[in-house]
């Protein structure tokens, strides 16, 4: 289990983080100990004793090294476009962790063959060994999930679990007469070494992340755009935010460009406005918010509190700032706290590439933030997809406008319908938009263009009970290539 837990987070800057994705990991390495117990079972019948079950866990500890070898090997392969989502993706994880959960599905029916020692208590000896493996599973995926990830990184988890394998090989590989015990000790010691050393000189072992939380791999770099030197957010394979550390007014990306354009109707009539803010990530739009109107009241919910935390040393927020941090999920906080009619604007920015929380996309959670806004509030969305396919665009809109009678969607480019990848921006309220501001390049679909589009398929409306997110916009992650 503790495999499992980390092989989502090995594979998320490179995957992203979906149901897809958690799917085959728990798939394939399922897989992989089913036939690791059959496999083992055949062998235990044959080979079992003490010294064959540390062989078992040595051939595991190498096993979990290989992860982070094959990891190192493939971070440059792209699987060709023409070859279907499901296969790349199962393809990748099942190179990385079908053989390793295979060779560790062999233990069990060594260790059951091995304690079978009175027949007539075989059903209290095989319980006995399955209750005590899921009371180990359970430990491991509590200490993982909770602590270990954040703790030590998934590199060194790795590193940790082949180091307690190949101990408890040893361990088992002298139960014999010394000499031979030492020799194979000796054996062990050295296969492990020089896995590691190869690993180390692989660079498998350099840490992909400056910092790994329970939510993300966070990543800080830096570059130069528009002649400023501006800082950018990685979260797992998604380039989250920029921030200009001297200038906060300075927006690089184009959808926060857009977001300054649509409010600036609604601040020019309300400097002291109340902003919602779904997600902080670099905290680069409430930044320019804070810096626009100084007075405004401006809330975050960021789910990751090291994201804020990197936010504040390294992306120029302020331990001073007057922008007012929770770190839940936005959801869980307005069932909390949020009053009606409270905001004049809400921002949903927590979509991370097509990792999408889906709660916050169902029509429940629309109507949520209907009651969170005035009257003359404004919703302010970014989300992902291909203008070819759309089929997550067409659904999301369609489901705010259960809530919200006035809608318009601004796409980042000219080219949108031809883009397999394209940001969007949704503006939703209760009172005629006004997007006069908009620069003529970026105009918003007009409401024949939008109504057409919406009409390629027929209507579906994300629900808490139905919201199928990650399968719609599987086709936009086939067509942007795995790379």
């Amino acid at each position: 289990m503790t495999i499992e837990l980390v092989a989502s987070r090995l594979i998320a800057p490179r995957l992203g983080v979906s149901l897809y994705t958690w799917t085959t990991v728990i798939g394939v390495i399922l897989a992989g100990i089913s036939i690791g117990n059959y496999l083992g079972g055949r062998l235990a019948d044959r080979y079992a004793s003490l010294p064959f079950l540390g062989i078992v866990l040595g051939l595991a500890s190498l096993g979990s090294l290989s992860i982070l070898g094959l990891h190192a090997a493939l971070v440059e392969y792209q699987t060709p476009k023409d070859v279907p989502l499901l296969i790349s993706v199962i393809g990748y994880i099942s190179l990385l962790f079908l053989v390793p959960s295979l060779i560790l599905g062999g233990v069990s029916p060594v260790v059951a063959k091995l304690s079978l020692t009175d027949l007539k208590r075989t059903g209290t000896t095989i319980g006995k060994i399955y209750a005590w493996s899921s009371v180990g599973s359970i430990a491991g995926t509590f200490a993982t999930g909770f602590f270990l990830i954040s703790w030590f990184g998934t590199k060194t988890i790795l590193l940790g679990v082949a180091g307690v394998l190949m101990l408890m090989a040893i361990w088992f590989l002298t139960a014999t007469n010394w000499r031979t015990g030492l020799g194979s000790a000796a054996g062990a010691l050295l296969l492990l070494a020089f896995a590691s050393l190869m690993l180390h000189e692989s660079d498998a072992l350099a840490q992909a992340c400056q910092r790994e939380t329970n939510y993300f791999c966070i990543n800080v770099r830096e570059k130069e755009v528009d002649g400023q030197q501006v800082r950018y957010l990685v979260l797992d394979r998604l380039v989250h935010s920029y921030s200009n550390l001297a200038d906060p007014t300075h927006l690089v990306y184009g959808y926060e460009q857009i977001y300054a354009k649509v409010i600036e109707p609604l601040i020019e009539r309300k400097p002291n406005l109340d902003a919602f803010f779904i997600g902080g990530g670099g905290y680069t739009f409430p930044r320019y918010l804070e810096a626009k109107l100084p007075d405004s009241h401006i809330v975050v919910t960021e789910i990751d509190p090291e994201v804020t935390d990197v936010a504040h040393e390294k992306l120029g927020l302020s331990r001073a700032t007057r922008i007012e941090s929770h770190n839940l999920d936005a959801r869980l906080y307005l069932m909390q706290d949020g009053q009606p009619a409270s905001y004049d604007l809400v921002f949903g920015d927590a979509f991370n590439d097509y990792s999408v929380p889906f709660h916050l996309t169902t029509l429940e959670f629309g109507q949520m933030v209907g009651r969170l806004l005035r009257d003359d509030g404004l919703y302010v969305v970014n989300i992902i997809d291909g203008g070819p396919r759309g089929h997550f665009l067409r659904a999301y809109v369609r489901t705010l406008q259960q809530v919200f009678p006035y809608l318009a969607v601004i796409p980042h480019g000219s080219d949108w319908r031809e883009s397999v990848r394209m940001t969007f921006v949704i503006v939703a309220g209760r009172q005629p938009l006004d997007l006069s501001r908009l620069p003529a390049d970026r105009p918003a679909l007009s409401p024949a263009e939008l109504q057409a589009y919406l009409d390629l398929e027929p209507a579906l409306i994300l629900t808490d009970d139905y919201v199928p997110v990650d399968n719609l916009l599987a086709p936009v992650f086939q067509d942007s290539g795995l790379d």
